[in-house]
């Protein structure tokens, strides 16, 4: 699998967009737009009211969407989170696309977007179609090489068949393992966030409805940003 040069990236406006003058605004559209979820509203349409009262193009509504949960929902999310102690000798079930991508626009200095659950999330979508870049080996390497200081025993990813290329990047995760002695297992399944939202296992993943369903799980994404990605384009309020 070799890497190729495209980016992730930030847009060219992001910076204007989640800029200085923006944490105050997204505070008060956030505490809004989970008001409503809180009360039953659905998203679409709680976000389109929040949206047009704040004057947030369609980026912006995109990280409000990301970053917003009812208040009950952050709740229960957190009862459910595992501890680092609780990785030690665990098998753990990992929402492939959904860690990769977000450490690949790390990488790519991108923008991520922390969410009232302690979540850290992206805003770029595969689209169907999967296409690597240069840093995806450095973000699997990682995300390796944390799972052995946790001592997890064994870690199962997960990645959604239908999208193109999903084939070549189980190829390379597997690459990787058998080079660093990565204790891994991959694999191909049509709805990856049903097998997720039913594992016996901790799964590892930012997808509010997996987590919702998820019996126990563990926020990587944020550990790996805030302990070894000091760098990283974090958008907060």
């Amino acid at each position: 699998m070799n890497p190729t040069q495209r980016q992730r990236g930030k847009h060219p406006n992001d910076d204007k967009l989640f800029g200085a003058k923006w944490p105050p605004i997204f505070k008060d559209a956030l505490d809004d737009h989970s008001f409503l979820l809180e009360r039953g509203y659905g998203t679409t349409s709680s976000l389109e009211i929040v949206g047009n009262r704040y004057r947030l193009n369609k980026r912006q509504r995109q990280a409000l969407r990301r970053m917003s949960v009812a208040p009950s929902d952050v709740e229960q999310r957190q009862t459910k989170a595992c501890s680092l102690p609780a990785m030690k000798g665990a098998t753990v079930a990992v929402d492939g696309f959904n860690l990769l991508i977000l450490l690949e626009n790390v990488f790519s200095g991108a923008y991520i977007f922390h969410s009232l659950d302690g979540c850290l999330r992206d805003i770029s979508s595969v689209h169907g179609s999967y296409k690597h870049i240069k840093q995806t080996g450095e973000a699997i390497k990682l995300i390796g090489d944390v799972f052995q200081t946790l001592e997890v025993a064994h870690v199962k990813w997960f990645l959604d068949q239908p999208i193109s290329n999903s084939g070549r990047l189980r190829a390379f995760l597997e690459e990787i393992s058998a080079q660093n002695s990565f204790p891994w297992e991959v694999e191909l399944c049509f709805d990856p966030d049903k097998v997720l939202a039913v594992s016996p296992h901790i799964v590892v993943s930012a997808d509010g409805w997996v987590i919702d369903q998820a019996e126990r799980w563990f926020n990587m994404g944020a550990y790996l940003v805030e302990h070894y990605l000091p760098d990283a384009n974090i958008f907060r309020v």
